[in-house]
């Protein structure tokens, strides 16, 4: 009777695993939301975006360091976006895409530099100053931008598994920044800090689409990165506080993107 009762349960197992099995990965009765929307030689879309900013700075061993203590420091803060989608079907794999937005970014740069004192008789590099106090205004520059991006990717997916289908995507970006002040006579001095308005950067991105009865949506992870150097520098009359610390700020992103298409 054990035995019976044994070899029972065996085959029930058995059956459950297989039922189990066929309701999971069968295809015969299950739907295929927007089965022919991939074969459309165009699409078109939006998405939000979530981005986190910052700056990668590279400073000057002289202005910029004292020792082996970095005087400017860089602070990221979170902000959003938004834009459109445009997609053409390359072929079965590939698709080029243009995802015109506009991201709103705030970020903070920390001047510690009061040390530059030491150098108000000149360098080869800088004019004479008279030293002056740093002020807590002086030493907080927040940086607010508006980039108008233009990214330019060539995206690559996999096969579609029912309803979803991984992807992974790169390109490059031109990113105009409305919030520039490029032009501004005044520096930080006067409390402002310049960046250029025309800039280039590469993107990455990688995510998972997936395929609902209206629309499709991808939650995706990208990175952006600047290419030139942001900073304009100082006028040449201005103490080595502020920008002759720097070489070099470059923009760099990390963003959660979730698209409509």
């Amino acid at each position: 009777m054990r035995k019976i009762f044994s070899k029972l349960n065996v085959l029930t197992a058995i059956s459950v695993a297989t039922l189990s099995s066929a309701q999971l990965f069968r295809n015969k009765d299950r739907m295929d939301n927007l089965e022919g929307f991939d074969n459309q030689k165009f699409s078109y879309g939006f998405y939000l975006a979530g981005n986190n900013f910052d700056y990668k700075l590279v400073l000057d061993p002289k202005f910029g360091m004292d020792g082996q203590k970095n005087l400017v420091q860089s602070k990221s803060t979170y902000s959003f976006g938004a834009g459109l989608i445009g997609k053409l079907r390359l072929n079965e794999n590939f698709d080029l895409r243009f995802e015109p937005g506009l991201q709103f970014v705030e970020r903070e740069l920390y001047f510690d530099t009061q040390a530059n004192d030491r150098f108000a008789a000149g360098t080869n590099s800088n004019p004479p100053f008279t030293p002056r106090v740093l002020s807590d205004a002086d030493k907080l520059r927040t940086i607010k931008s508006t980039y108008v991006d233009l990214p330019l990717l060539i995206e690559i997916h996999g096969d579609r598994w029912y309803n979803s289908r991984p992807y992974a995507a790169a390109g490059v970006n031109w990113m105009l920044n409305l919030q520039s002040n490029s032009n501004a006579a005044d520096d930080n001095s006067q409390g402002l800090f310049r960046s250029t308005s025309s800039n280039f950067a590469w993107s990455a991105e990688i995510g998972m689409q997936f395929y609902f009865s209206r629309f499709k949506l991808t939650p995706g992870f990208r990175g952006t990165f600047m290419i030139n150097d942001e900073m304009v520098p100082d006028n040449a009359d201005t103490p080595p506080y502020w920008t002759p610390a720097i070489v070099s700020a470059k923009s760099r992103a990390f963003m959660f993107v979730l698209k409509f298409e």
